[in-house]
């Protein structure tokens, strides 16, 4: 695995895969999330990161350190993924009933944090908010309420959100179209506490990552590299066994059988780190592929195999230049579908 500097503060995106013909390369979508962020002062460092992510969780360690001899009071923020959006593109969740749709939860200093919740209807990056709030429709787009709620709105209000592109119409050959919510949804947490002066700090969060992929192996044609190869390569830092092995499983595969492989996508944004002042302290990062017969590639520096799915990475002084993005091969023998949304 080649060393590549990797960046620090991260998030994450995963859905859910279904097998399909032999050419076929569906592509889900891949969800984003952030790291915690505030706004920047010369005083609150991240002394440590701890970060684990594997596809059914990301647990994250943060101790940060308030440098200066004043208090800070402060508003730490954790941005989920934008989620939503036209019907072609829309990612799976790990729970689409639900507001905390990755299952989001927060401690600092041992003590359970039930942070504010923040939402905003978006279309095109327009704030559609008070509108959708008006006509006592729920905000989650993805949810079976919400669309219940779109199913009961008067004609003149569905027609007035079809051109403001709040929905869309899917007429399956029925008199009267499905009016479906097509608007994206954007869900910040965020709380408000102190840095005590010359004193530490120590946060945790977790939550569900939500998986991407594709099926087959889209950077593969017949055992070579295709047109798409570069770009996995630059994100995933592909190396030459990586790439011996994703060859042989592709002319290892038996569709009378069953046996094929597809892809699995993990991202984090660890870029918001940088909200924070000065480096990293003490970054360390595990990435757990979850099955031995996975296989992974990912950048980062002096990677090494610390377990049967376990990767480490350690460094010092660390100043994230990109965002993780982690690319896994899997069988469709190991594909576990009860662990996906």
């Amino acid at each position: 695995m080649k060393a590549r500097v990797i960046a620090a503060a991260w998030a994450l995106t995963l859905q859910g895969l279904a097998a399909t013909g032999a050419c076929a390369n569906d592509t889900m979508a891949v969800l984003g999330a952030g790291g915690l962020t505030f706004t920047r002062t010369d005083q609150i460092t991240m002394a440590r990161e701890d970060l684990y992510i594997s596809p059914e969780r990301v647990d994250v360690k943060y101790t940060y350190r308030n440098t200066g001899d004043t208090d800070v009071t402060t508003i730490v923020a954790f941005p989920m993924p934008k989620i939503g959006g036209p019907v072609e593109t829309m990612a799976a969740v790990p729970d689409e009933q639900s507001d905390n749709f990755m299952g989001f939860s927060v401690m600092q200093d041992g003590e359970t944090i039930e942070p504010r919740l923040q939402q905003r209807v978006l279309v095109q990056g327009i704030d559609f908010t008070e509108e959708v709030t008006a006509q006592g429709v729920p905000l989650q787009p993805l949810s079976d309420k919400t669309r219940a709620a779109v199913a009961r709105l008067d004609e003149t209000v569905l027609q007035d959100w079809l051109v403001k592109g709040l929905v869309a119409a899917m007429d399956y050959g029925a008199e009267k179209p499905e009016y479906v919510p097509v608007w994206q949804l954007d869900s910040i947490y965020w709380w408000e506490t102190t840095f005590p002066a010359g004193e530490e700090v120590n946060v945790e969060h977790s939550y569900r990552p939500s998986l991407g992929g594709t099926t087959g192996m889209a950077f593969l044609y017949e055992g070579k590299p295709n047109d798409q190869f570069e770009d996995y390569k630059r994100r995933y830092c592909i190396d030459d066994d990586f790439m011996k092995t994703a060859i042989r499983l592709e002319k290892s595969q038996d569709f009378n059988t069953g046996l094929y492989y597809f892809e699995h996508w993990l991202s984090y944004i660890l870029t918001t780190g940088n909200n924070w002042f000065g480096p990293i302290g003490d970054f360390h990062l595990t990435v757990d592929k979850g099955n031995h017969n996975h296989v992974v590639s990912f950048c980062g520096q002096d990677i090494k195999k610390t377990g049967d799915t376990t990767f480490e990475m350690r460094a010092k002084e660390f100043v994230p230049e990109r965002d993780l993005d982690i690319l896994l091969l899997v069988s469709s023998k190991d594909w576990n579908p009860g662990n996906q949304p």
